[in-house]
Order: structure tokens, then sequence, then C-alpha cells
């Protein structure tokens, strides 16, 4: 588990500068430049990526059941991370109605994603994982729409085929992985 929590702290940590040193943040761009400043982020991403993968795996290996929910919560998860799915998309496709609308799409989907898979399982690693997404993506999703008041920010309208085009690509990258890959990454079949 402690590695499981070591990657939280780098992966979520690293994600949550603009919420809690969005200055320093500014200072260090600044300082050493934009390029290098992404390789670094994107270097202590990774680092943390591959211990939170890793230390979920040992965890999972010593499981520790906290509740079990009933299987209908397993079903409504994949209705969530289908939506999840969308939401992300939304964050890349242009002009669509949810980025208009919410601004910060990607944090709203992995709120429903983690919120999802809090809802399906039961085990401690579950609820340390999911929980600490739900956590980071509520508190940055927050500071983000503050920050956007704040600065005036707006996002372009919304159209059909921008829509159209983030449900197309959110669905279908939901299918891929959550009939082929999710089972192969992660070890579960989301619909067993």
């Amino acid at each position: 588990m402690s590695l499981l929590i070591l990657g939280l702290l780098i992966f979520l940590g690293a994600h949550s500068l603009r919420v809690f040193a969005d200055g320093w943040r500014t200072r260090m761009i600044a300082r050493f430049g934009a390029n290098a400043w992404k390789g670094l982020f994107a270097l202590v991403s990774i680092v943390g990526f591959v211990l939170i993968a890793w230390g979920f795996g040992l965890a999972r290996q010593q499981p520790v059941l906290l509740y079990a929910p009933p299987a209908v919560l397993k079903h409504l998860n994949a209705l969530f991370t289908l939506v999840a799915f969308v939401l992300v998309a939304a964050a890349y496709v242009p002009r669509n109605h949810a980025k208009a609308a919410i601004g910060h799409p990607m944090l709203a989907g992995v709120k429903l994603w983690a919120f999802g898979h809090l809802l399906a399982t039961g085990m401690l690693h579950d609820v340390v994982l999911f929980g600490a997404f739900l956590l980071w993506a509520i508190a940055d999703f927050v500071v983000s729409r503050r920050r956007d008041r704040r600065a005036g920010t707006t996002y372009p309208a919304g159209t059909l085929s921008g829509d159209g085009a983030t449900l197309a690509i959110g669905v279908a990258l939901w299918a891929v992985f959550a009939f082929l890959l999710h089972v192969r990454w992660i070890g579960v079949n989301p619909f067993a």
C-alpha cells in the first residue's frame, strides 16, 4: 500500500501545483522555460503513474474488504465510466457543449470515473486509489472554475458537429477500454 500512496502523492501532487502553488509553478516556468517544465512535469508524472500501477498491483495481492457493493452498482459504474470517457473526450474535441458549459470536462470525467469505481468496488486499495482521485478532481475543478471566473475566461460555444465528434470518440474509446483493455491491463472484467 505504501507504493500506491507514494505514487498518488507524486502523481496527484504534480497535478495539484496549479491548485496549491500556482505562483511557484509560474515562477519555475519563467525560470526554466515552458519546454523544460513540461519535460520535468512529464517525467514526474510518469514516475508517479508507474508507482501507482505497481503499488495497486501489490495491494491487490493482500485485499482488505471494507464493504461489499451490490451487483447493480457495478453495472451503474459501466454507465458512469461511459459518461466519463465522453467528458474526457470533450476536453480535447473543439467546440462542444460540454466544454462550453463546464469548462473543465476532463476533471468532471475523472470525478465521475472515481465515484463510480468507489460505488462498484469495496477493497481498501480501491478506496485509496479512487478516493484520492475523486478528492483531487473535486478540489482541482473548484479551483479551476474560480480561476476562470476571476480571469473572465469563456469557452467557445458548442456546435452539433463538436458534440457528435465528442460523443463518437468518447463512446469508441470507452468500448475499446471496457471490452478489450480493462481485462488485459487491470485484470478485471467490468461486466462480470
